[in-house]
């Protein structure tokens, strides 16, 4: 390594890049860990640091540490969170010790440099002022509080301002378009084979009562997301820490981010185990599965425009071929039902991880915050981009639906309680094998009058009001 300088901690010196603001216990883990070359969610590092930040702040408010001294980390704080290129300073690898101490390190080497740097540019030279990266930036926490603390609160701040917002505005939208396209009626499908006539804007409604039910479930989630084992320390104890951080920690964290933080009645279970983890991942997967069924309907309903159903058509946003001409396929509903697939491999990830709780602490977390992060995101940008790319701007074959509509025989049903099951059975059969509109056999099978067939057999009135 060239243009280094020399750096130390517990375990002896060590070569740093020279312009890095990390130290020696960031460098051992970039050479101890060269596993995927992927480094912790960006949005997982921001709270980091605001985590720092709100240390500082608490230690100052118990005056655990010098009030210069915190003073000078929350400007480091500050100055990282306003930093366009963040990440450069958090370069370790996401498969590491598991319970993330080398990137609970990484931020406490950057911080205590960078505050020594801005003390040093503001007093001129050297400053007198030295913060240390464990005994002030790392002050009253442990990494198994801080990490865990960190997967908590990153998860909660994304679930607050993407997620729970994404689901809103896609309910909005199908909704609005469930208006819209409620004069429309088309063939129920079960078993993908044909059934009872259903309005448009009632298949809409169910994948926007689906959304509904997935936010509820997230909101319900949110309280204990958004509890917090800071000041446990390093098995849940609170050894080190002061007797009143965990609730002044809390309540700043709370003001830096405008979320409700609460700390742990019991930091112990908080350290040892990420079952709220598991828990909000699983929410994740059960949206997952919601979007995936949205995603196949609309491929489905999509689909031809000739030779499949083509009851509605998805907006045209590329050429869907290279070879074929004039070819124009579903992307979005494609996109999301990847992404979906993503999220359910994600959450088996999480499952293996959260068991790996021994005794006193979970030993992946990183992996756990990397794909639970990943997660949430996935989910975020999917209801969206599947609102406004796919739903929104749909149109359908009036034509299509109507064709199919009055060729089907399951119409039939509406007379059974009239002239039975089995009678009603024997005109679907003749319909379907005749090619025929079930009213005209039905006219011919039964002595019910064609004006009142029209009648029984409407399709509109077949779904209710």
């Amino acid at each position: 390594m060239t243009n280094t300088r020399t750096e130390s901690d517990s375990m002896g010196e060590l070569d740093v890049p020279i312009d890095a603001l990390y130290g020696a216990q960031t460098q051992r883990a970039i050479n101890n860990f060269p596993v995927s070359g992927e480094r912790m969610p960006l949005t997982f590092i921001r709270t980091l640091v605001i985590i720092k930040q709100a240390a500082a702040r608490a230690n100052k408010k118990l005056e655990a540490i010098d009030a210069d001294i915190a003073d000078a980390i929350e400007q480091a704080c500050s100055t990282l969170l306003n930093e366009r290129d963040l990440a450069q300073h958090f370069p370790v690898d996401i498969f590491q010790t598991g319970s993330g101490t080398s990137t609970n390190m990484n931020a406490n080497e950057v911080i205590a440099n960078l505050a020594n740097k801005l003390q040093g540019e503001k007093q001129g030279e050297k400053s007198d002022l030295m913060v240390h990266p464990n005994d002030h930036v790392n002050n009253g926490q442990s990494s198994n509080d801080v990490i865990p603390t960190t997967i908590h609160a990153s998860a909660a701040i994304e679930v607050a301002e993407q997620l729970i917002p994404a689901i809103e505005k896609l309910i909005g939208i199908i909704d609005s378009k469930a208006k819209s396209v409620s004069d429309y009626c088309k063939t129920g499908r079960t078993h993908l084979m044909d059934a009872m006539p259903v309005r448009m804007d009632q298949s809409l409604s169910a994948w926007s009562s689906q959304l509904g039910g997935q936010l509820n479930t997230l909101k319900l989630l949110q309280p204990a997301i958004q509890t917090i084992a800071q000041g446990g320390t390093a098995v849940g104890t609170g050894v080190n820490a002061h007797p009143e951080f965990a609730e002044t920690f809390a309540s700043t964290l709370s003001e830096l981010t405008g979320i409700k933080f609460s700390p742990a009645d019991n930091c112990f279970a908080l350290i040892s185990s990420q079952d709220t983890g598991v828990t909000l991942s699983g929410a994740t997967k059960s949206l997952a599965v919601t979007l995936m069924k949205i995603a196949n309907d609309l491929r489905w309903m999509n689909s031809g425009p000739l030779a499949g159903l083509g009851e509605v058509s998805l907006p045209a946003l590329q050429p869907g071929s290279s070879i074929m001409p004039g070819k124009v396929n579903p992307v979005i509903p494609e996109a999301v039902a990847m992404a979906s697939a993503q999220v359910i491999g994600n959450d088996a990830a999480i499952t293996v991880g959260g068991q790996s709780g021994n005794f006193e602490l979970n030993v992946m977390l990183p992996m756990i915050a990397d794909n639970l992060l990943s997660s949430i995101k996935l989910m975020s940008n999917s209801c969206v981009l599947l609102g406004e790319q796919a739903i929104e701007g749909f149109t359908v074959n009036q034509e299509n639906l109507e064709k199919a509509l009055a060729k089907n025989p399951i119409l039939v049903t509406a007379l059974n309680p009239i002239i039975g099951y089995a009678k009603a059975a024997e005109i679907a059969k003749k319909a379907y094998k005749d090619k025929v509109p079930v009213i005209d056999v039905a006219e011919s099978m039964t002595d019910i009058p064609r004006s009142e067939l029209e009648t029984l057999l409407d399709p509109r009135k077949l779904t209710g009001n």
